[in-house]
């Protein structure tokens, strides 16, 4: 009997450690569009059950952090979260709304890696880490380089290990108002994955075919229940003309993205997908209009997620 109890014991733990490792645990530092700056796009993401995390985009870093020790989303100050539980930066783009936190933490920041595309890293390089905008604390670059932060460059075709993480990433191009560039980020962790969108407009006002591009990769995830969540902005209210989108969503699109998926996947397979809703501009009454909107519109049965700085998902 005693054995007998012992090895379900044995079997009930492992269970217990192998669904911890599978999944997500997400903390929002910043959900935001626009000039809300200490509240810009920026989502630390881990494996469940772990402390390493990456920061996908990094627009508010300190406030964001500041703001999830309060709330008793971290047991511990938000320098150990800074300096220990972020061991790296996935850059969309280099708009300041998503690398600022980034910049101006890097002075007492330990060191990291920061991914991205080529484009991304050199604006990077150029324009903020020069000596001019800002001292230069990578590894290429102005002289003196500091070399706190590695620069790490991403191609479509390969997934990566992200350093000091149990988790990968495979990069995805976006046209975020032709020809800036931007990406989404698929990150796995197991068996387990969850998708990142920087900046984009819609395909067929940008024409291009860069989100239909992750739709089809996507898609057996989705279909296998593999895909936890998928982060997607939505800029503007369904009123914002095409011709001034500027590289973003409104609802209308942002559901004519999701139904071009469902095209790939299935309806069935949609229904209560996680899909968390990111880069609200915060302008007037927009983001109430937003909303109204996406749940107005939400006849896929997908579930909205709306974001709060320092309050974490799990997924």
């Amino acid at each position: 009997m005693r054995t007998l109890l012992s090895v379900i014991i044995t079997l009930l733990c492992w269970c217990a450690q192998g669904y911890s490792q599978n999944g997500f645990r997400v903390v929002p530092l910043g959900v935001k569009g626009g000039v809300n700056d200490g509240n810009l796009s920026a989502y630390m993401v881990a494996p469940a059950g772990s402390n390493a995390f990456v920061c996908l985009d990094a627009g508010t870093l300190t406030n964001g952090i500041w703001s999830a020790v309060q709330q008793g989303t971290f047991p511990v100050s938000g320098e150990v979260v800074l300096k220990q539980y972020i061991k790296g930066y996935l850059i969309s783009h280099p708009h300041l709304d998503h690398v600022s936190g980034m910049l101006l933490n890097a002075v007492e920041d330990t060191a990291k890696h920061i991914y991205g595309f080529e484009n991304c890293m050199k604006v990077l390089k150029t324009h903020y880490f020069n000596w001019e905008s800002w001292p230069n604390f990578t590894n290429e670059g102005a002289a003196p380089a500091m070399k706190k932060y590695t620069y790490n460059i991403l191609s479509e075709e390969n997934e990566i290990p992200l350093a000091g993480t149990a988790m990968h990433v495979r990069a995805f191009r976006l046209s975020h108002g032709a020809p800036t560039e931007s990406a989404a980020f698929l990150v796995r962790s197991g068996d387990s994955y969850l998708l990142y969108f920087g900046d984009t407009g819609p395909d067929e006002v940008e024409k291009s075919d860069k989100i239909e591009t992750v739709w089809k990769a996507v898609a057996p995830l989705v279909r296998e229940g593999k895909l936890r969540a998928i982060f997607l902005e939505v800029s503007y209210p369904n009123s914002q003309p095409d011709k001034s989108l500027f590289g973003h969503l409104t609802p209308k699109w942002f559901f004519k993205e999701l139904q071009k998926l469902a095209g790939f996947t299935g309806q069935k397979a949609m229904q209560n997908l996680n899909v968390v809703v990111t880069h609200i501009k915060p302008v007037g009454t927009n983001e109430e209009k937003i909303t109204s909107e996406l749940k107005k519109e939400n006849t896929l049965g997908v579930k909205l997620i709306f974001p709060q700085q320092g309050i974490p998902l799990n997924f």
